[in-house]
């Protein structure tokens, strides 16, 4: 068996898929924000269910779509524990396992090309993210890295593993897919053959240039990739955002809805609006409803006959998630549409709680208990 592989040609980014036949469990690896839909019509495809989303480190070279599958599919995350990406559900140690069906994946701690890294073994398989690449191995000059963690992770760690395991690795910038164990122990120029001293020798020179994306993405990524934020943007800015007209903070999505310049959609489900609470005035338009969180087919019916021509739609759900996939939607249909940042319900605190940290009901505006 096989994982499913998948590839980001603008980070060079190599995404898993690995699932039990019999229940249909599934787990995602190294995620990528900008292949939500491709990663989602996978799992369609193969009529799986979600579990997992597992991230090999805290990227530095593009942004996870962890918290968007979370969001989309009900799945929990996972991350190396030495990461600090707080968000994640679970936070993994070496030799922990994660199970999925009658599959598990097992965590090795490989730090190197930062302190956290982890590759994770699946059967004969081995997901090495930017600790062993395909001849070569990630690096190590910044984002806690270390060249000599490094070489005790390659040396003492994944070249431990059997000969025919295959090396499924986080990237690779030259077209190949897959190595093995046995071939990257014998050939990989940076590390075979060498001393510990030759190694830190090689690394110490690549002088390579920092990710393009680095700034933008480690902050994000350590927020499982939801890139809220709405007290940095500032309370009255817009910021700008990709396939719809900007993201906003509840207090001036509020102020635009109050003068009358927009209305107030809740992309929520029924469910979310009765058990949790719900704004009096809002348009309630589920974007995905139970059972199943299927898609609402009459999303498009129910946003045109609500928004009066002219007006701004300012679009609300949980978290900001679904909410940025709605704005996308209602800008195709020609609405200048926006996402509120932190939704109703805020980002998730260090306990995983929501409701204690931003979103439109802690900052005090108008809501009612169903």
């Amino acid at each position: 068996m096989q994982p499913i592989q998948l590839f980001d040609p603008q980070s060079s980014t190599y995404t898993y898929i690995v699932f039990d036949e019999t229940s249909r469990d599934a787990v995602i690896i190294d995620p990528v924000d900008e292949q939500v839909e491709r990663d989602l019509a996978v799992l369609r495809q193969y009529g799986l269910k979600l579990l997992w989303t597992v991230e090999t480190h805290t990227h530095a070279d593009h942004i996870t779509s962890a918290g968007l599958l979370a969001e989309h599919t009900g799945a929990q995350t996972a991350a190396p524990q030495a990461c600090g990406i707080s968000t994640a559900a679970l936070q993994m140690v070496d030799g922990e396992l994660l199970r999925f069906g009658k599959e598990t994946l097992l965590a090795l701690h490989t730090p190197g090309h930062t302190a956290g890294s982890m590759s994770f073994v699946w059967r004969e398989h081995v997901f090495t993210g930017d600790t062993l690449l395909i001849n070569g191995c990630g690096r190590t000059d910044f984002q806690s890295g270390s060249a000599e963690a490094m070489y005790h992770s390659l040396t003492e760690v994944l070249f431990k593993l059997p000969d025919d395991n295959v090396v499924w690795p986080g990237h690779d910038y030259q077209g190949r897919s897959h190595s093995t164990i046995a071939t990257e122990r014998n050939c990989n120029t940076r590390v075979a053959g060498r001393t510990l001293e030759e190694f830190i020798a090689v690394m110490a020179a690549l002088n390579l240039p920092k990710p393009k994306r680095m700034e933008e993405a480690v902050p994000a990524n350590l927020a499982s990739g939801v890139r809220h934020d709405a007290d940095g943007a500032g309370a009255q800015a817009v910021r700008p955002a990709l396939g719809y007209a900007g993201d906003v903070s509840a207090t001036l999505a509020h102020d635009w809805w109050k003068s009358g310049d927009a209305v107030l959609v809740d992309v929520r489900t029924d469910a979310e609006r009765e058990w949790v609470g719900f704004v009096p005035g809002a348009v309630p338009l589920a974007w995905k409803q139970w059972p199943g969180m299927a898609m609402n087919a009459g999303f498009d019916e129910g946003l045109c006959a609500a928004v009066e021509p002219g007006k701004k739609v300012v679009l609300l759900c949980r978290s900001g998630v679904r909410s940025v996939a709605a704005a996308k939607r209602a800008t195709e249909l020609g609405f200048e549409a926006y996402n509120i940042l932190e939704g109703f319900e805020g980002d998730p605190d260090a306990n995983a709680q929501r409701g204690h940290k931003g979103g439109w009901r802690l900052q005090g505006l108008p809501w009612r208990q169903g």
